[in-house]
């Protein structure tokens, strides 16, 4: 892959952008690095980055993180946390995450390339806090390439998978911060609370005030009680925020 080189005197760093790649707002001065012939990520990372509830110390993963927007928007907004792990599966996506922390002076936050379904032991119950924004669509490639398929449908793994990785990698009281889509709700819960990661906390999204919802924000805890807050709808545009 052919990368050039960019200098910006304005923070003294150089950056290696290969072909289709641009510099984005990721938050404040930050930047993030994004590919135009790849998935580029949509608003609803961003819904889920500010939904998720920091805790003080909080070691984080993002699953299924792509370039990286929501664990490292997550990162800029609570510099409290102790650090955010970027687990993405595409070398090519996880590469960019790699470059965006280096670029961004990110010392606490780090890009591991490997499906969720081969993370290894070391991260068992080492997490207080997982992000995902997975894989919505059920469904073959149809029109899209590859690359873009699997980030949109469930091809090279599944919600079930998902669940079953936060369950091994969150800690006991550990918190699993989900979006899908709404339609998909009882299927969620059902799978969070089979694998003894309770909801405690749902939030419903909507392109317009009383109009349906199309997202689902869920926050579970691992080994948490029963009870469960619904919080007011939000109201977000739906152009480009679904996958």
């Amino acid at each position: 892959m052919r990368c050039r080189r960019l200098f910006f005197n304005f923070i003294h760093m150089e950056i290696n952008l290969c072909r289709g790649e641009v510099l984005e707002e990721l938050y404040a001065d930050k930047k993030i690095i994004q590919n135009k012939n790849l998935y580029r990520f949509t608003s609803d990372s961003i819904l889920l980055s500010r939904f998720a509830r920091a805790k003080y110390g909080d070691v984080v993963a993002d699953f299924c993180s792509g370039s990286g927007i929501v664990g490292l928007h997550f990162l800029c907004l609570n510099g409290h946390i102790s650090g955010v792990t970027l687990f993405e599966m595409q070398k090519s996506l996880s590469d960019m995450s790699a470059r965006t922390i280096e670029y961004n002076g990110f010392e606490k936050a780090k890009a591991v390339c490997c499906r969720l379904q081969d993370i290894g032991r070391e991260y068992d119950d080492k997490f207080s806090l997982i992000l995902c924004n997975p894989p919505y669509e059920r469904g073959g490639l149809e029109n899209a390439t590859y690359e873009k398929a699997i980030c949109r449908k469930e091809i090279t793994i599944t919600l079930p998978e998902i669940v079953e990785a936060a369950y091994r990698k969150l800690k006991y009281g550990g918190r699993f911060a989900l979006i899908n889509r709404a339609d998909r709700l009882a299927e969620v819960i059902y799978l969070l609370k089979a694998r003894g990661l309770e909801p405690k906390r749902l939030q419903f999204v909507s392109g317009t005030a009383g109009g349906k919802p199309y997202l689902i924000m869920v926050e579970s805890t691992k080994g948490g009680k029963p009870g469960i807050e619904i919080l007011q709808t939000l109201i977000n545009a739906p152009a480009g925020a679904q996958r």
